[in-house]
This record gives C-alpha cells, structure tokens and sequence, in this order.
C-alpha cells in the first residue's frame, strides 16, 4: 500500500495511534457506563488523557501554513466547507440511527439535526472544530497577526479554563492552542521528529521516560477512575495539562517517527491516511456491539467487552469504506461530491474541475 504523494508516512502513523486512541476511548468509557465498572483500556485512556486530544489537533494543524496564503474562497472550501459536509452529513445520519431509530421520536431528531448547526454534535465536534479552528487561524493570518501573540492569547485561554455551556466556546478555549501550535511551530516539529529518525536510542529513552512521568503526574496527586473517564491528579493543574498537552503531542510524532522504520507497520500508516473515515463512522456500530454484547449477557468483563466493543467500531468503518470503493454505491459517504464545493473551486460543478474531495 504506497502512500498517497505529497504526504508523510510518520504523519499518518501518527494519526493512526491518534484515532485508534479515540476509539478507545468511547469504547471503554461507554461500556464503563453501562457496566458501571472500569477495565484495562480505562487506565490506558487515563494514561494518555493529557494529550489525547491536543495530538489529534496539533497534527491537524501541521500543514496549514502551506495553504494559508491561498484566497478566502479556496481556502474556506478546503478547510472549513469540506469538513462541515461531512460533519452534518454525519452529524443527521447518527442522529436519524440513534434518536429516530432508537426512539421512534422524529420529532426530538428533528430539534437535534436543527442544533447541529450551533452545537457540535457528539463525538463529530472534532470535525466542526477544525473548521472553526482553520477559518480563525487564516483571519489572523490576514491580520498580519505574529505567532507569538496568537499562540499567546491561545495558551492564555486554554489555561483560564472557561465553562460557558457553549460547546464552540469551550472546545475552542481548551483546544486551539495546539491546533495553532502545529501551524505556526511545524517547522520545529519536523526537525525534531528528523533529528529523533536519526539518533533512535536516545529517543527510545526519552519517550520511556516520558511515559512513565506522565504515568506519576496523572495516577499520582489522588486521581480518581470513573466508568466514564478519570479525574487527574497532579496533570489536572492547568499549566502542567498544557505542558504535557504538548509534549505528550510530541511523544506521539516521535512514536510515529519510530514506527515506520519498523516492518510490518504499513497498516497503522493506512489506518491514519484514512482515520477520518474511521471517526466519522465508528460510533454506530460501536453502539450496536455494545449493546449486543451487554444484552446476551455472555461476557461481562469490562476489559473483554471494552476490546471487543473496540475491535468492531475500529474495523466496521474500514470494510464499509471497501465495500464503498469496490461497488462506487455510497461515495458520498466519505467523498465530497461536486454540489457541496463552493463555485469555482477544484472538484466544483465546473467541467474542467470536477472531481470529488476524500475526507482525510
């Protein structure tokens, strides 16, 4: 499986162990629920709490610098249109399965589809962020305005910690900063990870170390384990969580880094160059093991459940986008057609141009 021009293959492995992680996440916490009970996937998840969103982000940002400069137009059709078609898109689907299905209630699924437009819905908030996040960063681009102060006022917000209620406030202050980080600090990510490539030792120390600082920072300080997440101890203090945000973000690029040399790893490159396949689609089928399991009662470990509730969200994604590709019924799952492009831009209704966009 060649990699796709124009991309890197420690990039996608990184996004690879990124999304394997969200998976596990709502996995095992959704289980945890259920079950009340905590399993192993739940001290994994614990583990990597400080930097389990902050990587998806920075990598996300990695690479927006070389498309900052285009016009509003092309940019808003690549970085904010495109990501939006697949977050409603999305964003009805699931609530059509889990409220129209589930409940019978076409009324309450109609309120819900309505609220998808100012309130990000469920796990699919990511998607409407980076949004959010690219069309911020390119108005300050357009100001002129220098890294330091927007990294500034982002780090500033993500350490004041608001709780507003709203979901874009909030996810904006606790998350922009590393998106902003992996744009305007790209350069110094890719020297890293190249410097770490050739002195694989040392990096090997540093990364063990690491994790097990993060280890003591997170179960030490009277951290708790609940069904549905952790309370952190000492990594909870506002400046530390940044800290290990980031560096936790650079343990994976450098994981990443690490892992392509080794054989055999070709799949968790694949898996990231298609991970937005994956969390578009993982959570019905997630939901429906889960409750098949719990419901014919053969298994009740929440460790077992939580793997194999994991196992089928992670794999049911990639076979329908197979089935997809192999028969062409039900592109527009995963590729933005001609209409949902703004006039005039590439993959738009003009002839010349026309040709669907891949969610990546």
């Amino acid at each position: 499986m060649p990699t796709s021009p124009n991309r890197l293959d420690w990039v996608d492995t990184a996004k690879g162990l990124s999304i394997i992680l969200v998976v596990m996440m709502h996995s095992a916490y959704g289980v945890g629920e259920d079950l009340n009970n905590t399993g192993i996937l739940h001290y994994i998840i614990g583990w990597a709490t400080p930097f389990r969103m902050p990587e998806f982000f920075l990598i996300s940002g990695l690479f927006l610098g070389q498309v900052i400069a285009r016009p509003w137009t092309l940019f808003s059709d690549r970085r904010a249109v495109h990501y939006l078609y697949f977050y409603f898109l999305w964003a009805v689907l699931q609530i059509l399965f889990k409220v129209g299905l589930g409940t019978g209630d076409l009324g309450e699924s109609a309120r819900q589809i309505v609220s998808t437009v100012i309130e990000p819905y469920g796990v699919l908030w990511f998607i409407y962020m980076l949004a959010v996040y690219s069309m911020v960063t390119k108005l300050l681009f357009t100001l002129r305005v220098p890294h330091w102060l927007g990294f500034g006022a982002a780090a500033q917000l993500m350490l004041a910690q608001p709780v507003t209620g709203i979901s874009i406030i909030d996810h904006f202050a606790s998350y922009y900063v590393y998106f902003y980080a992996g744009y305007a600090f790209a350069p110094l990510v890719f020297r890293i990870v190249a410097w770490a490539q050739d002195h694989v030792a040392i990096t090997l120390v540093a990364l063990i170390a690491y994790a097990v600082l993060e280890g003591l920072l997170v179960f030490g300080g009277g951290s708790e384990m609940h069904p549905r997440g952790i309370t952190m101890g000492f990594a909870a203090f506002p400046p530390l969580h940044l800290a290990l945000g980031f560096a936790g973000s650079l343990l994976i690029c450098l994981t990443a880094a690490l892992l392509v040399r080794l054989p055999r790893m070709d799949w968790l490159r694949w898996l990231g160059e298609h991970s937005i396949v994956v969390y578009l689609s993982f959570s019905i089928p997630m939901a429906a093991m889960r409750t098949l399991i719990l419901k014919t009662g053969l298994v009740n470990d929440t460790s077992v459940v939580s793997l194999m509730v994991m196992a089928v969200a992670l794999v049911s994604p990639l076979i329908l986008y197979a089935i997809i590709q192999k028969t062409g019924w039900g592109k527009f799952l995963f590729e933005r057609p001609a209409w949902a492009h703004l006039p005039g831009t590439p993959g738009s209704r003009n002839p010349a141009q026309a040709h669907p966009q891949p969610a990546e």
